[in-house]
């Protein structure tokens, strides 16, 4: 009992600093997104500290990934001119070049690991921060999102707790069940159609398909942060939020879910 108030109270300020960030406007949602971001790249990279044949240089590689990272946060926050994000490709290829001098026995691994880290921590980030330009308090798109995504978690977690009998994937996460899958898509639907009263620009077309999108990627992210754990036999990204782990761990949804979301977004914009 202790654990899940510990996790409840952890869960309630964590909601209420990205809602508040999101409504505060731009700059909030840019230093709050950042922030996880930078947090999270960190416990991505720590994850294989003690991993037998990744050899990161860490330092290196945070440097690289953060100039990446700020190149990207400024042009959507059109702090900087569009062309400038040519300078990303170059900063990409800089990656390869202390392989050279490191002489490790696995440089293509190494680089690979790095590379994932920009693809599967910072891009998600990037791009709730360029979907808040999108968002007005007719058209909440990204605090519709992360509703939908901590919805389809919550009700998961609790219709298969109550009702779960079949395992959805028990081989990469044995308390998943399918119960707890139906109930979690089904619920979000269901806010889903309470958020289209709430959003006047976006039809509930717009929700309904943004909930049965978000669902089933919800899970996966949940798996893919599962399978990553297991594979490197660790139990929890980090420990910076207590009762819930890591940045990585909070946000495992949510990194699957974005990119798919944003996507979605454009194709109705």
């Amino acid at each position: 009992m202790s654990n899940i108030l510990l996790r409840a109270i952890t869960g309630f300020f964590f909601i209420l600093l990205i809602i508040g960030s999101l409504i505060g406007g731009n700059t909030s949602t840019m230093i709050v997104m950042s922030l996880f971001a930078i947090l999270g790249l960190n416990e991505f990279y720590n994850l294989f500290k003690n991993h037998p044949t990744v050899e990161l240089d860490k330092p290196i590689a945070f440097i690289l990934s953060a100039i990446i990272f700020l190149i990207s946060v400024c042009i959507v926050n059109e702090s900087i001119d569009q062309k400038y994000a040519i300078l990303i490709i170059p900063t990409i290829f800089l990656l390869f070049i202390p392989e050279l001098y490191l002489k490790r026995t696995n440089p293509i691994l190494n680089i690979s690991i790095v590379i994932l880290g920009l693809i599967y921590v910072l891009l998600p980030f990037i791009l709730v921060i360029d979907l808040n330009h999108f968002s007005t308090s007719k058209n909440p798109l990204v605090v519709g999102m992360f509703l939908l995504i901590w919805t389809n978690d919550t009700f998961a977690y609790l219709s298969g707790r109550f009702f779960g009998k079949k395992k959805l994937f028990e081989r990469i996460s044995p308390k998943k069940t399918w119960e707890g899958t139906v109930g979690g898509i089904l619920f979000t639907l269901l806010v889903a159609y309470f958020i289209s009263f709430w959003s006047n620009d976006l039809p509930l077309s717009f929700w309904l398909i943004a909930a049965l999108i978000i669902a089933p990627c919800s899970i996966f992210g949940d798996l893919i942060e599962s399978l990553f754990k297991r594979s490197l036999n660790i139990k929890d990204s980090g420990n910076i939020l207590p009762g819930h782990g890591g940045i990585l761990d909070r946000f495992d949804a949510a990194i699957f879910s974005i990119p798919f979301f944003y996507a979605l977004v454009i194709f109705y914009s």
